[in-house]
C-alpha cells in the first residue's frame, strides 16, 4: 500500500511540474521544465550523498575505530541482505541518524554522537535497522527525486511570477494561463509540491519503521528509541540541521512542536510507536 501511495504522489509531482512548465510557455515550457528537473535529478543522483555528509561534518569510521557500532551495522546489513554500507559518525549532541546514497551498493549510514550516547544497544540497533530499511527500499533515491522535483517546481514558480507580471509565456501557437492564472499557479504550485514531497517522506518513514523492525526482529526496541528521541531532539536539537535535509533523519531534527501535520516531514511520533507496538500483538 505504501508503494502504491508513493508512486501516486510522485506521479502527482510530475504532473504538477508539467503544469507549471506549461503555464510558463506552453509546450516549450513543458520541455524546459523536464530538462531542468532532469539536470537537477542527475546532480542529486551522483552528488547529494557526498554533499549532505560533508554538510554535517560526518566522519567515516572503521571497525578498528568503533568496533561495537560497526559490527552492529554489518550484522544488520547481513540480516537485510544488502551490501555493507559506509559508516559515519556526526559530531553533534543532537540525537539522530540518517541514510544516504543512490543505491544499496553505494549507501552510507550516519549516526550522531548524541544518539549513540542516548540509546541502549538494542534501541540503537532498532534505529540503524530503520536506516538500513531506507537503503533496502531505495527510499534515499525516492526522497531525493521528490525533493529535486519539488525544488524545480519552486524555481519554475518563481520564474512564472515574472512571466505572468510582464506578459510572457504566450506565443502565437501556444497558450499561457494569463496574468491572474499565472500568478495563482506561481503561488499554488510550490506549496502543493512541498505538501506532496512531505507526504512522500511520511509514507516512507512508516514503511522504514515496519521494515526496520523486521530486520532487527525488535519492534519494541525501535518504539523505545523513538520515545527517547522525541524528547531528545527537543532537549538537544541539531543546530546544524536545515529544512532542506530534515526529511532524511529518523526524527525531525528541527523543533516541530508547532508544525502542522501537512507540513511535517515525519508522521506523528505517537502513530509510529503505536504501529510498532501492534507488530508484537
Amino acid at each position: 500500500m505504501n508503494r502504491i501511495k508513493t508512486a501516486f504522489l510522485l506521479v502527482c509531482l510530475t504532473l504538477l511540474l508539467v503544469a507549471t512548465g506549461s503555464a510558463i510557455g506552453g509546450y516549450s515550457g513543458m520541455i524546459i521544465s523536464f530538462v531542468i528537473a532532469g539536470g537537477m535529478n542527475f546532480f542529486a543522483y551522483w552528488y547529494s550523498d557526498k554533499i549532505v555528509l560533508k554538510m554535517y561534518k560526518a566522519r567515516e569510521v572503521s571497525e578498528a575505530e568503533n568496533p561495537t557500532f560497526y559490527k552492529m551495522v554489518r550484522r544488520l546489513a547481513l540480516q537485510a541482505k544488502i551490501p555493507m554500507p559506509k559508516v559515519y559518525i556526526i559530531p553533534s549532541e543532537g540525537p539522530n541518524a540518517f541514510a544516504t546514497g543512490r543505491n544499496p551498493q553505494n549507501a552510507s549510514v550516519a549516526a550522531t554522537e548524541g544518539i549513540i550516547e542516548l540509546l541502549s544497544d538494542e534501541e540503537l540497533e532498532g534505529v540503524m535497522a530503520h536506516e538500513l530499511a531506507h537503503v533496502q527500499n531505495r527510499d534515499t533515491l525516492i526522497s531525493s527525486i521528490a525533493a529535486t522535483i519539488a525544488g524545480a517546481i519552486a524555481m519554475l514558480g518563481n520564474m512564472l511570477q515574472w512571466v505572468a507580471i510582464f506578459g510572457g509565456g504566450n506565443n502565437e501557437d501556444e497558450e499561457g494561463g494569463g496574468m491572474v492564472g499565472g500568478l495563482a499557479m506561481a503561488f499554488i504550485a510550490p506549496i502543493a509540491a512541498m505538501l506532496i514531497q512531505m507526504a512522500v517522506s511520511r509514507s516512507r518513514e512508516f514503511h522504514a519503521d515496519a521494515s526496520g523492525a523486521r530486520i532487527s526482529g525488535k519492534p519494541l526496541a525501535l518504539a523505545g528509541a523513538l520515545r527517547k528521541l522525541q524528547v531528545g531532539v527537543q532537549v538537544a536539537p541539531m543546530k546544524e540541521a536545515t529544512p532542506a535535509t530534515s526529511h532524511m533523519f529518523i526524527v525531525n531534527p528541527l523543533s516541530s512542536a508547532s508544525m502542522l501535520k501537512l507540513f511535517s516531514t515525519h508522521p506523528p511520533m505517537e502513530a509510529r510507536i503505536t504501529r510498532l507496538e501492534l507488530m508484537v500483538k
